[in-house]
Formats: C-alpha cells, sequence, structure tokens
C-alpha cells in the first residue's frame, strides 16, 4: 500500500480530534460514534493492524475507513511531520479496498451509476444542463470563463435551485461565461476520495481534454468539491486552468459594481465548506461578498475557520450515507450550533453543505427559527 512506512509513526495521541484550543472535538465520525477507532489516529491504528495481518479484512473495517468525510481536521491539527498525509494514507487504504472488491454497498452504488450513467443519480445526460434554460446561459464556445456546475448542481432539486441563482448573478453582471450542459462529467473529487483512482484519472484525463479542445483557460465553479480537483488533483495530470470558485468571483464583481446591493438587515451565520476552506484556504471571499451587503450582520459560529465543523457530506457521505442519521450526526451539531449564534440565516458555498444542512434544520424541527441560504440566493435578496 502507498504511504505503508509512514503508518506505524502515528502513537494516536488524539489531537487530531480536536480545534485549536482544545476546547471541541472537531472530527465528525468521532462526534458521530464517539470512538476513537472513527478518529484519524483509530484509523491510523487499524490500517497498521491490517497492513501487518493482525486484523482481516471485514464489512467492519471498511465502514470505519468509509465513515471519513476527508475533512481534513486531521491535517490541520495532528502535530508531526506526516499530518499532510494523513487523508491520502486513508485514500490509499481505500484504494485497496477497492482492488479487493471489499467496499460497502453504497460506495459500490456510488461507483456504478458514475461509470454507467455518468453521475450519481443515474440521470440521463441529457438533463444535466436543463437548469440554465430559464437563464439564457449560453453553451460554452468562446467565452472567457467556463461555468462548472457539477453533480449536484445539475441534478438536486437545491442545487439546481443554487446553480440558478449564481447563473443568474453572472449573466446580470454582464460576465462572458459559458456551461458544458450536457457535455458536461463529473469532476472526480468524492470518486478520488473514496479510492477509486483508475476512475477518478479516468474522469480527469477526460475533462482535461475536452477542457483544452474547447479553449477553456478560465473556470467558474459552483462546488468547493470541483474548486479542488481543478487546483489541486488536475495539474498533476496536465490540465492547468485559472479556477475560481464563484464566491471568489462575486467579491470581485462587487468591488468593481457590477453588482449593487441595497440594505439588508438579516443576522447571518456563515458555514466554512470543508473543501473550500481547509482545503483551499479560501475563508475570506465569502465572508467579503456577506460584509458587502449594507445592514447584514454577520456573526461566527465558535467553529469558524480552519476549525469549522464539517456538515459530514465529504468523502462522498452525501452520497454513500455512511456515518447515518440521528441526533449526533455532524449536520445537525452543525446546525444547533449555528442556532445559538441567534442568526436567521446559515449562509453556506456548497451544494453539499445546502443540502445537508437543510435536512438537519429539518429533522431538529428548526424551520421556523433558522433557514439555509446560499451566498448568492442572500445577495439576489439584497439586490
Amino acid at each position: 500500500m502507498e504511504f505503508e512506512e509512514i503508518v506505524h509513526r502515528c502513537f494516536r495521541c488524539g489531537y487530531c480530534k480536536f480545534t485549536d484550543d482544545y476546547q471541541d472535538f472537531n472530527c465528525p465520525s468521532y462526534a458521530k460514534f464517539g470512538l476513537d477507532t472513527y478518529a484519524a489516529g483509530g484509523r491510523m491504528w487499524l490500517i497498521n493492524a491490517w497492513l501487518n495481518n493482525e486484523i482481516k479484512t471485514s464489512e467492519h473495517y471498511a465502514e470505519i475507513l468509509y465513515s471519513c468525510v476527508t475533512c481534513g481536521n486531521c491535517e490541520k491539527h495532528c502535530v508531526f511531520t506526516f499530518k499532510d498525509d494523513l487523508l491520502n494514507i486513508f485514500e490509499a487504504a481505500k484504494a485497496e479496498l477497492v482492488s479487493e472488491g471489499l467496499i460497502p454497498p453504497p460506495v459500490r452504488d456510488y461507483f456504478k451509476a458514475i461509470n454507467i450513467n455518468g453521475n450519481p443519480y443515474k440521470e440521463p445526460q441529457d438533463e444535466r444542463g436543463k437548469w440554465a434554460e430559464e437563464i439564457g446561459i449560453q453553451t460554452f464556445s468562446d467565452q472567457e470563463y467556463l461555468f462548472y456546475v457539477g453533480d449536484v448542481g445539475s441534478y438536486d432539486e437545491r442545487g439546481k435551485k443554487m446553480t440558478r441563482f449564481v447563473g443568474n448573478l453572472l449573466v446580470e453582471a454582464g460576465l462572458s461565461i459559458g456551461i458544458l450542459g450536457n457535455e458536461e462529467s463529473s469532476d472526480g473529487n468524492d470518486v478520488k476520495a473514496l479510492g477509486e483512482t483508475w476512475l477518478f484519472k479516468q474522469l480527469a484525463e477526460d475533462n482535461i481534454s475536452k477542457f483544452k479542445k474547447k479553449g477553456v483557460k478560465k473556470i467558474i465553479t459552483l462546488d468547493p468539491h470541483a474548486y479542488n480537483a481543478f487546483t489541486q488533483e488536475y495539474p498533476d495530470l496536465g490540465g492547468n486552468f485559472e479556477v475560481w470558485h464563484y464566491t471568489q468571483i462575486l467579491t470581485m464583481l462587487i468591488k468593481d459594481k457590477k453588482i449593487t446591493l441595497s440594505e439588508y438587515k438579516v443576522p447571518v451565520t456563515y458555514h466554512d465548506p470543508c473543501y473550500l476552506g481547509r482545503h483551499n484556504g479560501v475563508y475570506e471571499a465569502p465572508r467579503d461578498v456577506l460584509k458587502g451587503i449594507p445592514g447584514l450582520e454577520l456573526i461566527e459560529m465558535n467553529r469558524n475557520r480552519e476549525n469549522a465543523f464539517c456538515c459530514g457530506g465529504g468523502g462522498g457521505n452525501f452520497f454513500t450515507d455512511i456515518l447515518g442519521l440521528g441526533e449526533e450526526s455532524p449536520n445537525r451539531i452543525r446546525v444547533r450550533e449555528a442556532l445559538d449564534t441567534g442568526a436567521d440565516i446559515i449562509a453556506v458555498a456548497c451544494p453539499m453543505c445546502s443540502k445537508m444542512l437543510d435536512d438537519a434544520v429539518k429533522a431538529e424541527g428548526l424551520e421556523e427559527r433558522i433557514k439555509v441560504q446560499d451566498i448568492a440566493e442572500i445577495v439576489n435578496a439584497a439586490k
């Protein structure tokens, strides 16, 4: 297994579970199950035991590995030099299970849907761009930017709502953008996180070839997961593009007066998506958009930026739901934390976070007290 020479160096000190101030447990799967086995240190010990043939591959071993939502908290708070390879180690261990064909059924079904249908929703490819029919965004030809939407923004109902808000803002601001529509393919970020490295490489190389053939130079992403794939993974495969998350573009458009905002008095708290924040260091652009709205009060949750608590949808869990439901599910914990701020709105910048947190609001019975809105939706309300 790749990185196996590193695994034994972890002695399960437990720093990886915490926030910077050691006041909160910040590993989502540990918070859900309450066992060290489900934290990064526990996984390292299990993987080491598996490598040494002290334990055998089993359904439970696979479930523990796949309960990781790749939030990256362990990498930020581990105190050892191998910290930057923790998620790589977990990915490599999952890749071994993939090669053995010993993966949980929901993971298997996710790979199958991507392989056969091109998306995890098993929807027809010609449905992918239908969200844009009422907006007037053209198919990409020679526009300045490709607006890459991704699976959730193309097929999930809440995701499509978010996509329309973002698309409308970009069009109304006069930005030169185009979409791939039914030619768009999965970015592969969560495929890789789940250990299917061959399928990821195939998706990435196909996308890179397609982008280059169409003359794409600049990309705006809706989804932080796509942003991560395009900025962190594609360059190693020859895909070097200028990539922005849409909140970075909105910040520039507001600064240049391409989007004018009116007073909108509302208390808002912002949830940092892991793949935008911890994985890529984009913390301020979403906040700058919110701060640019006159009258809006931005209230931070106790856990924010590098210490933000994950919604539980990363690492493919949005589709596989290995973590499951319950009061201690990460999304419900996060919604209760947001409620404590006194905010009326949880602002999000990721379609997966949007769906996860909205489901949690309903599960907590808080529909009358707090709502989840995408940053573009909030900007639209302030116009």
